[in-house]
């Protein structure tokens, strides 16, 4: 268990959290969540003791391991394999003590003690973790310093997972994975046997490897249960609620402000004007939601529209040294409507194929037709390196409309989603979404009649990727997208097409699909589907008895939601009494009455709300086992 108390946190002399409080259970799998820059990673940073709190503590059981991927990645002559299996300190430290031991009972214990840490099959561990995260046998077996950072990152990763620690952080792993890597990530997150706290922006990840949600927002922390989107559906019921109630508030306060201005000076009101400036005062006032809506994506329209096909591909080879194409016989067309995504692993040549389409590579053979006047943009995380770190976003505009007045230049970037402030701010000062939203603006600045877009959402947070999605749909020319993130895929493209084996072909099933190709699941042996049929059976029978056990705690929980739901309707109905300012004059004490008997059923219904919590939780980990 995880318990962070009234703690505060300060960074530069920016306030990141304020007295925020947090209890995570054991074994539980959460989605640390919130805009950038709230100080979700500098939390995970106190929680390892790298940041000191300015208020409060972070507390959790003794000897309690904590995980995470390692801010170096490793760059040694050592295999794979091996970095890996290290990570594993107390079985490296049994080993090497096996070697120099002579004590007869010592060595005794160390056996024990590998065979409880299941050590014979460490080796067969670290090799399917690497193997999920797209490191075959061969690879594995490589020094760490032949691959680039982002493939050295992964093996961090896979460290930090096969360790096992009691509670892992992972702060945004998906940025240096691929979809097919996610997809093995999710799965590996969701049956992991300790407690995690997990920070993405990856809204799949957060739907189906975790069991709730920590919310870090206005530098507090939120505990919620259920996957993102349910989060998202509660939390906005929540600030729906909260606006309502406020608005009654308001009301009611203009109401007391009324009859005290009206009756302060008369002496047979005074009494009645002096009891409601106290309760004017007593009243609490419920916060005003602040206004953090994120700015939209706005891609230009095509000046002109070009004709089916766009780009035709017959017996292309591509690659990077003649002779040796990384892909080859390429047989496709592209029109002037299609969304498309590349599906295959890192180094299979979806980068490739991006740069060839967008005239970045030659074919060595075959012939490429393009469509008269065809305007082709592209946006690649590399090319955030392309910007002039001392030249502010108006400056990189200001480039491309030399002859403008400042005006328009400035009503051109406000369209890639830049504040004024941000406009005027060097492209080094700029957060990585900011560059992200700078260099798409730049990439489409002409109207592209295809867009290719390269992993566009590394840098991008939840709310900021829908705004994606909706640019992206309204866009009218073709777009291709290489993404890991599956629901940006999922809510913008109608096509599929696989890079694999020196080869780009259309996919016929959907991301289902292609998940069941990437865990390995196959849904064509007889055997194992009789085998999952059987073992789903008895998870159901399995179920339906826990279910009958929990039914006395299932019954309690539904008469505590009836009691809940009545006091509620009384408290309203209270309030709608007490906001008549009528109410005052001719019934007083009628009115302290009511303001009392809405005290104590508030009171009540905290109570029972928190009983509700306890309950439900209790069930919902009960059904889960």
């Amino acid at each position: 268990m995880l318990i962070i108390d009234n703690l505060s946190l300060r960074i530069a002399g920016r306030l990141l959290l304020d007295h925020a409080s947090l209890t995570l259970p054991a074994g539980a799998k959460a989605g640390l969540v919130g805009r950038n820059g709230t100080g979700k990673t500098t939390l995970f940073r106190a929680i390892t003791g790298d940041v000191p709190a300015e208020t409060g503590s972070i507390s959790f059981p003794r000897n309690t391991r904590i995980g995470q991927v390692a801010q170096e990645a490793p760059g040694t002559d050592e295999p794979l394999i091996d970095i890996v299996l290290r990570a594993d300190t107390e079985r490296a430290a049994l080993l090497e003590e096996e070697r120099t031991a002579t004590d007869p009972h010592r060595i005794a214990e160390i056996h024990v003690r590998l065979a409880d840490i299941d050590a014979h099959s460490a080796e067969a561990r670290a090799a399917t973790i690497l193997a999920g995260l797209g490191f075959d046998e061969e690879a594995q077996k490589r020094p760490a310093s032949s691959f680039s950072g982002g493939w050295r990152m992964r093996v961090a990763l896979a460290a930090v997972l096969f360790s096992q620690p009691d509670l892992l952080l992972l702060d945004e792993p998906t940025n240096y994975l691929d979809l097919e890597g996610t997809l093995w990530l999710e799965n590996y997150v969701a049956k992991y046997p300790h407690t995690v706290l997990l920070i993405s922006h990856d809204r799949d990840l957060l739907n189906r490897a975790v069991n709730s949600i920590v919310h870090l927002d206005q530098k507090k922390l939120t505990f919620w249960r259920g996957g993102y989107d349910q989060f998202e559906r509660q939390l906005s019921e929540q600030r729906e609620l909260q606006e309502k109630s406020r608005a009654k508030q308001e009301a009611q306060r203009k109401h007391l402000q009324s009859f005290i201005d009206r009756f302060r000076a008369k002496a047979s009101k005074a009494r009645q004007a002096q009891s409601r400036i106290k309760a004017l005062e007593r009243m609490k006032p419920i916060a005003a939601l602040v206004d953090d809506t994120v700015r939209p994506f706005s891609f230009p329209e095509p000046a002109k529209t070009v004709a089916s096909p766009i780009i035709a591909l017959s017996g292309v080879d591509v690659g990077y040294v003649p002779g040796k194409p990384v892909l080859r016989k390429l047989d496709l067309r592209i029109d002037n409507d299609d969304r498309i995504a590349l599906l295959g692993a890192n180094g299979n040549g979806k980068s490739t194929f991006a740069k060839l389409l967008a005239g970045r590579l030659k074919g060595e053979k075959g012939t490429i037709t393009l469509a008269p006047g065809l305007k082709v943009a592209m946006f690649a995380q590399h090319q955030l390196d392309d910007l002039h770190p001392e030249e502010n976003a108006y400056e990189h505009v200001r480039r491309l409309m030399p002859d403008a007045p400042e005006s328009k230049v400035r009503a051109r970037v406000a369209n890639f989603g830049l504040t004024t402030e941000k406009m005027n701010t060097p492209a080094k000062d700029l957060s990585g979404g900011e560059k992200a939203r700078l260099l798409m603006g730049l990439a489409s600045f002409e109207g592209p009649n295809l867009f290719i877009l390269d992993e566009p959402t590394n840098h991008l947070d939840i709310d900021s990727r829908e705004a994606l999605v909706h640019a992206l749909n309204e866009f009218p020319g073709a777009v291709i997208l290489i993404s890991h993130d599956r629901h940006l895929l999922e809510a913008t493209v109608d096509r599929l097409w696989l890079v694999k084996d020196g080869m780009v072909k259309p996919y016929d099933g959907d991301l289902d699909d292609y998940k069941t190709l990437v865990t390995g699941v196959s849904t064509n042996n007889r055997e194992r589907r009789e085998a999952e049929r059987a073992s789903k059976a008895d998870r159901r029978r399995e179920a339906a008895a826990r279910r009958q056990a929990l039914e006395p705690l299932a019954r309690e929980i539904r008469a505590t939601e009836g009691l809940m739901e009545r006091l509620r309707k009384r408290i309203d109905s209270i309030e709608d009494q007490l906001a008549d300012p009528a109410l005052y004059e001719k019934d007083p004490i009628g009115a302290t009455r009511l303001a009392k008997e809405r005290a104590e059923l508030a009171s009540q219904l905290s109570q029972n709300e928190e009983r509700w919590l306890e309950m439900s939780a209790e069930y919902e980990e009960a059904i889960a086992e």
